[in-house]
């Protein structure tokens, strides 16, 4: 979802225009080298992936040991919105597309965003553990740069599943409380 480049509450579906950050270019850049396989006649679409959801890699399994040990907290002033979507439904999605009637972007989100304040609140309630912190912007900025580190961590997107949900999909976790305790057993 980095193609729609840092937004405020701006809803976001598939045919909103991209951003001019970094990732927004790079996402472009990846989208574009599809043209040959569609110029050929394959049908081609390219998943705009929020955050996926499994202990097992990515963002989680970062947050975990902090908010095991009750660090957890927001990053900035928490308002950024955070896309997401649980393993199953990534991998079950992703199924469903290979027969699905579908070309061009697809958004691989759940169709519940949260900002960041509730992501935290949220992960804090399903671990039964505090989530009262903050990650203030200098840190991460020194140590990611400030660009990589605003389109990581402080910015975000409020992005939908519009062509996902049209051709039939149905999201075994819409809610972030039910995604969080499928994929953390609890």
């Amino acid at each position: 979802i980095g193609y729609y480049g840092p937004r405020s509450d701006e809803e976001l579906d598939e045919t909103s225009a991209g951003g001019d950050d970094f990732l927004a270019r790079l996402c472009h850049d990846w989208e574009a080298a599809t043209a040959p396989a569609a110029n050929a006649g394959a049908r081609v679409a390219f998943l705009r992936t929020g955050i996926v959801l499994t202990p097992k890699g990515g963002a989680l399994k970062k947050l975990l040991p902090l908010f095991r040990f009750g660090l957890g907290g927001r990053f900035g002033n928490g308002k950024q919105w955070q896309s997401w979507v649980s393993l199953p439904d990534e991998v079950a999605a992703i199924t469903h597309l290979l027969t699905a009637d579908v070309e061009g972007p697809v958004n691989l989100t759940a169709p519940n965003p949260v900002t960041n304040v509730e992501f935290t609140r949220v992960l804090g309630q399903v671990m039964k553990r505090p989530a009262l912190l903050f990650v203030p912007k200098f840190g991460p900025k020194l140590l990611l740069g400030s660009e990589l580190a605003d389109a990581l961590l402080f910015t975000g997107q409020r992005v939908l599943p519009q062509v996902l949900q049209q051709s039939g999909y149905r999201f075994q976790h819409e809610t972030l409380d039910a995604a969080l305790r499928a994929v953390l057993d609890r």
